[in-house]
């Protein structure tokens, strides 16, 4: 989009580095840019190179929700220029040195019984610098282990602490849906996600399939889970009971999509009886005001019915069930014609030999 007269563009630019890291510069000399550019950008000490992922306004925008200032100096530095051959060469053979380097520290904090895993190892643009990702349970001292590091490798060494969600954002995967993980693709904040919201979903507390690659709980379980609430909001509490001529009702199982619930009679506990929501609010009404419905079977919603989902072959396919029929071994009825025959010809031969 172009923009409108006398309006000059937003300096901010969007850099991003390794694994997804990504971080806002100020591009101060009015370099042209284009998403997909390579640059030298300013760090603490030397430089870095990175790729430009977004320029413009929408940077703006971007820098306003993260709620970061473009006039920061100690946040947003500056884009030095657009990254020469020379810059990206020192750059690759930096990176090709990490996955060796990684081999090594993780078995240097081996050596030292140190309680930490080495996740990942980020040079520098310019190769004066690693910083070293760990993940770590307790509280490491690990100057020894920085020691070592800078006697084994001969660069400055950065330590830095990530949690288990920001190590699974690093390295990226497939999550059991088959997609990439949002936290390495788009998901950029980590709310706390906590059982409640499995409880509310009426999912099944299983860690194996509840628990995403970081073995903390999912973060898709958040997704949904106001809708859920929001429609709860209908629905009477559990623990409320109803209570009738023929006997206390008590909540058994809740749909919350079909706007359901399961009531059994106490000391009736194998016969559930099925009402709508407006229905059980309206028991419980009455309920407040001392008044008893005769039973239940009176409130059962003869009119619902189980909706029965029907799959129908829409791309010329196989049935669905083609595979619960037990398919017969070809091999095996060859075998009982063969031996038929057998017998019959023997019978024929036996037979012509007792004639002659």
């Amino acid at each position: 989009m172009s923009l409108p007269n006398g309006q000059d563009p937003f300096l901010g630019v969007e850099v991003r580095f390794k694994n997804g890291r990504k971080q806002y510069y100020k591009n101060t000399e009015n370099l042209t840019l284009s998403i997909g550019d390579i640059v030298a950008t300013q760090a603490k000490s030397g430089h870095d190179v990175g790729m430009v992922t977004l320029t413009g306004e929408l940077v703006r925008v971007q820098m306003k929700r993260k709620k970061v200032d473009i006039d920061d100096k100690e946040n947003v530095l500056k884009i030095y220029r657009k990254a020469s051959q020379k810059d990206i060469d020192i750059w690759s053979a930096a990176r090709d040195k990490e996955e060796p380097m990684k081999v090594k520290a993780r078995q240097f904090a081996i050596d030292l019984n140190l309680k930490m895993k080495i996740s990942d190892i980020e040079f520098q643009g310019d190769g004066s610098k690693a910083t070293y990702y760990y993940t770590a349970e307790e509280r490491v001292d690990f100057r020894e282990l920085i020691k070592v590091f800078a006697r084994e490798f001969r660069t400055r060494i950065e330590m830095r602490q990530v949690g288990f969600r920001q190590e699974a954002a690093r390295l990226g995967g497939i999550g059991s849906c088959g997609r990439e993980l949002c936290c390495s693709t788009w998901l950029t904040d980590f709310r706390s996600v906590s059982t409640s919201a499995a409880r509310y979903q009426q999912l099944s507390l299983n860690p194996l399939k509840l628990a995403g690659q970081c073995g903390k709980l999912k973060c898709c379980l958040n997704y949904e889970l106001d809708s859920y609430l929001d429609a709860l909001k209908a629905f009477p509490k559990k623990e409320k009971k109803l209570q009738t001529e023929k006997g206390t009702a008590v909540c058994q199982k809740t749909d919350i999509f079909k706007g359901l619930i399961w009531y059994a009679y106490e000391g009736e506990w194998m016969n559930w009886h099925v009402i709508s929501t407006e229905q059980a609010n309206e028991i419980i009404a009455l309920n407040k005001k001392g008044e008893k419905v005769a039973s239940l079977e009176e409130y059962a919603a003869e009119h619902i019915e189980d909706t029965k989902v029907e799959f129908e072959n829409v791309v010329g396919q196989d049935s669905l069930t083609r595979f619960d029929n037990p398919k017969r071994n070809k091999r095996r009825k060859n075998n009982k014609n063969r031996n038929r025959n057998n017998k019959r010809r023997n019978r024929n031969t036996n037979n012509n030999a007792k004639k002659s």
